[in-house]
């Protein structure tokens, strides 16, 4: 059997901090959300002033980097160029950028998704969140 490393109430807390502080120190109110690899919510704030959808959009992009194994981001520059089967893809709700994989030892271990902002910089804000881990 193989081990694989996983995210951690604290590795969970440093994410969301360190995100919820690149938001509030550029004036930005989203909501982020981090998932495991199987696109399970593990923890996420929705800061002052955020829009409520973004409560849904947040985790929706997470869920799909994760369960996709890359940005959120691609899936929507495929759409984007024509490839509109992804449209129908199962559990990948959140085909817009924001959504960053949390990559560990060669392999995704959950993701951040984000919200509320033009979308660049939801996914500034969840890199941002991810470098908090060092990896």
């Amino acid at each position: 059997m193989k081990t694989k490393p996983v995210l951690t109430a604290e590795d969970v807390k440093k994410v969301l901090a360190a995100a919820e502080a690149h938001a509030v120190k550029n004036g930005w109110a989203v909501a982020i959300a981090v998932v495991d690899d199987g696109g399970h919510t593990l923890g996420m704030l929705r800061l002052d002033g955020a829009a409520p959808v973004s409560s849904h959009l947040a985790p929706a992009k997470a869920q799909t980097a994760a369960l996709g194994r890359r940005e959120s981001r691609l899936y929507e520059e495929a759409i984007n160029n024509g490839r509109y089967a992804f449209l129908s893809a199962p559990l990948l709700q959140g085909m817009l950028e924001g959504g960053v994989p949390i990559q560990a030892d060669g392999g995704v271990v959950g993701a951040v998704g984000v919200s509320g902002v033009k979308s660049s910089e939801d996914a500034e804000i969840a890199r941002a969140g991810i470098a908090a881990l060092g990896l």
